[in-house]
């Protein structure tokens, strides 16, 4: 293969997706039609959600395989992880199916879709530690810019009139800056998920390449079980209570110190009941 042709494969593995293009145009367009009024305000903030939690899953893998990518991984691009689609990164079921579903039965951040990193090829414990924070980091990010609006009331539309079961709709609680609370609430609900030291997630690949031998590889055969035990506990009502207080908090360091905006954008997103 001649030098032209490399710098042409190179270039074409991280060329961003057109399927990361449209979910961006999603979210752009419903955010518009959400804060101007435009058409059904509950669907839109659904759509809103859907789009920008998508969106939040491709950078979240994009940063795994990026931090892979400059830790000696060179192989994440040949398999299309460099270019934000997230059909690239696991199958439709944890990528697309399950995280919608867990948000629509609990507002949960489901952790989902994965990239597979060629451990061998990454020299150095903290490289690994970093690759597994990188995704984690990404939501928290992400979080913030959607809070930090939100509590510092720039999305505020008094302006905006609009009727919800017969009754006025609080003009404090702007549909679109509900929508912004609840998306951040799920991407950090999602880091603190995906921070726990739980075998399969994010936090025990940060911590695993500290552990011994001998305790890696008596851990490992519950690996797949990990993700699946986090939410049986969080289906307990004690449990669920705790996990949201936390979240709560951490939603409060960001300014957005009233939980009723993420409880409207929850309740607006689920546009079949309205």
């Amino acid at each position: 293969m001649t030098f032209a042709a490399t710098q042409r494969s190179r270039s074409e593995d991280r060329r961003i997706s057109p399927v990361f293009w449209v979910l961006l145009a999603t979210l752009g367009t419903s955010a518009w039609a959400v804060y101007s009024g435009y058409g059904n305000a509950s669907f839109g903030v659904f759509l809103f959600v859907v789009s920008g939690w998508m969106v939040s899953l491709c950078l979240h893998e994009y940063a795994h395989a990026r931090t892979a990518l400059h830790g000696g991984d060179i192989t994440v691009g040949a398999k299309g992880y460099l270019t934000l689609n997230p059909l690239k990164y696991a199958n439709v079921l944890l990528s697309f199916v399950l995280p919608i579903l867990f948000v629509i039965l609990g507002g949960i951040g489901l952790p989902g879709g994965s990239v597979w990193i060629e451990r061998s090829r990454i020299q150095g414990r903290l490289k690994h530690s970093l690759i597994s924070a990188a995704g984690p980091l990404v939501n928290l990010v992400i979080g913030a810019a959607l809070l930090i609006p939100v509590g510092a009331g720039w999305l505020d539309n008094p302006g905006l009139s609009m009727e919800w079961h017969g009754f006025e709709w609080p003009w404090r609680y702007a549909p679109l800056a509900c929508a912004f609370a609840f998306l951040g609430q799920l991407q950090i609900s999602a880091a603190i998920l995906n921070l726990l030291p739980v075998p399969g997630l994010d936090g025990y690949g940060i911590v695993e390449p500290w552990l011994s031998y001998r305790t890696r590889r008596s851990i490992e055969p519950f690996a797949p079980y990990g993700m699946l035990a986090v939410f049986a506990l969080l289906w307990q009502p004690e449990v669920r209570h705790v996990f949201f207080d936390l979240v709560s908090a951490v939603t409060h360091l960001f300014g957005m110190t009233d939980d009723n905006f993420a409880g409207y954008g929850q309740l607006l997103f689920r546009f079949w009941e309205n």
